[in-house]
């Protein structure tokens, strides 16, 4: 009797263990080296080589032990491959494919209080360009594959993991160029996009589990104001500056209409549930028809809620004149927009020329992710559930109390690329940043060297509930 009641304890700290427990210090070790050389591979559209990264990481599989035929580096140039891993299943389902960018956003070193392509470990962080955006989820999708890998885990499917060129700009996007050029090596039943999704912190404590079911599109537009010019002693009003600087005010004091997707709808339904104060009945009261105008205020005090309920347009780059004594010939600016589904590129660009109100300012599309003047974000997938109740199981466990909530990336990923083709494309991970401390695309970006580890225990479970009946 005592052997059984010793072998039924032991049995549940066993099962009770990976709820709560660290992982253990070789798999640290791993995501750490993998996660730091990943950094250290500066992967810019300008300098960098994504083809540097993508080898490296097919040298660490090789090393593992995956055979050269489940493994493809290739691309449309020598400085844009993409890698392709294939980890075998029994076949029973089809395979499933996991996605993430080998590219980071541009980091100018005056700019940083460290170099951004160098791995800073300092209080209780990590620093580096990619850190959030997104070398971390690529280190623990390589993490996770190199486990399986080392215990022989045989999954219900093949698990195929595509790591890709030029999401964050370029003209070589890599799964663009995999669905037109390789589409055999990545089909699949569908995707998870580790560029999305997580939990989200307020001042340190967790507020929900974000799945990206759908995002919105990104477009870029380009406002010229074209002038005669002439000799900076003999000013004149009619300056190409003034009616460039103008219609960026115009556009900055513009705010476009509230918006709910289903999607969206959901999304605030399920946080006021769990969200108090002022904030929840806010959440409630955008939810009543008609909205309530003073809630939609409120709430949008907030960037992140701000750019959930409607489009948004930003001035990111300027360029203007050509001598510091000669009035400007040509004043040019980008705006950047994140368009809510439903509208299209060139839709925007009429009402931005309806604010800007002033002929002198032409406004072209110069081009967007994914897609034409033309086109629209794409459909949310459906809510698999063979998707959501282990995200919910899992979240459960490790953040006990929170909800896990589809949402809509207020970004781009390249999931619009895989919806297009008919892989309907989920962003999970399991990192949790504190909305405060978004720094992706920003000076010093940062992960919390807790939350990275903690995202390597949670994708390995995660994927392993995915991969087996």
């Amino acid at each position: 009797m005592k052997n059984r009641v010793l072998w039924f304890f032991f049995a549940l700290v066993r099962f009770a263990l990976p709820a709560t427990a660290q992982i253990d210090d070789p798999t640290k070790q791993l995501s750490h080296d993998v996660f730091k050389q990943l950094i250290e591979i500066n992967t810019t559209d300008s300098v960098g080589n994504v083809t540097t990264a993508s080898e490296a990481m097919y040298q660490r599989f090789r090393d593992a032990g995956f055979p050269e035929s489940d493994l493809y580096v290739g691309g449309p140039n020598d400085r844009k491959k993409n890698l392709v891993v294939r980890y075998h299943g029994s076949g029973k389902r089809k395979p499933v494919l996991l996605i993430g960018h080998l590219d980071v956003v541009e980091a100018r070193r005056s700019d940083w209080t460290y170099d951004p392509f160098q791995f800073v470990e300092k209080d209780g962080y990590f620093y580096g360009r990619g850190t959030q955006d997104m070398k971390d989820g690529d280190a623990v999708m390589v993490t996770t594959l190199l486990r399986f890998k080392k215990e022989g885990y045989v999954p219900d499917r093949d698990i195929v993991l595509a790591l890709t060129a030029d999401e964050e700009g370029g003209t070589s996007n890599g799964v663009d160029w995999l669905i037109k050029n390789k589409r055999e090596l990545i089909e699949s039943e569908f995707v998870l996009n580790h560029d999305g999704g997580g939990v989200l912190m307020e001042h340190g404590k967790p507020t929900m589990m974000e799945v990206d079911a759908s995002e919105k599109l990104y477009a870029d537009f380009q406002l010229t104001v074209t002038n005669p010019g002439g000799h900076s002693s003999l000013p004149v009003p009619d300056n190409a500056i003034y009616h460039l600087a103008n219609g960026l005010v115009r556009i900055s004091q513009h705010e476009f209409p509230f918006e709910l997707s289903d999607i969206t709808r959901a999304y605030y339904e399920r946080m006021s549930k769990v969200a108090t104060g002022q904030r929840a009945a806010d959440m409630k009261a955008i939810l009543k028809n008609p909205p309530d105008k003073a809630a939609i205020a409120r709430l949008s005090d907030d960037p992140i809620d701000h750019s959930t309920m409607r489009t948004t347009c930003v001035a990111t780059r300027l360029n203007a004149g050509h001598a510091n004594n000669a009035l400007p010939q040509m004043a040019q600016a980008n705006v950047n927009c994140r368009i809510f589904p439903g509208h299209t590129p060139e839709q925007i660009r009429q009402e931005l020329e309806k604010v800007v109100a002033d002929p002198k300012v032409s406004i072209t599309y110069v081009g967007a992710i994914g897609g034409g003047a033309n086109r629209q974000a794409y459909a949310p997938p459906p809510l698999r559930p063979d998707v959501f109740q282990p995200i919910d199981k899992i979240t459960a466990e490790m953040w006990p109390g929170i909800p896990v909530v589809p949402s809509m990336s207020t970004g781009a990923s390249d999931g619009i690329y895989t919806n297009a083709a008919g892989l309907p494309t989920y962003a999970v991970s399991g990192e949790a940043i504190d909305r405060d401390d978004i720094r992706a695309h920003g000076k010093d970006e940062r992960i919390k060297q807790e939350s990275f580890y903690r995202a390597v225990n949670f994708y390995y479970r995660y994927l392993k509930l995915v991969t087996s009946e």
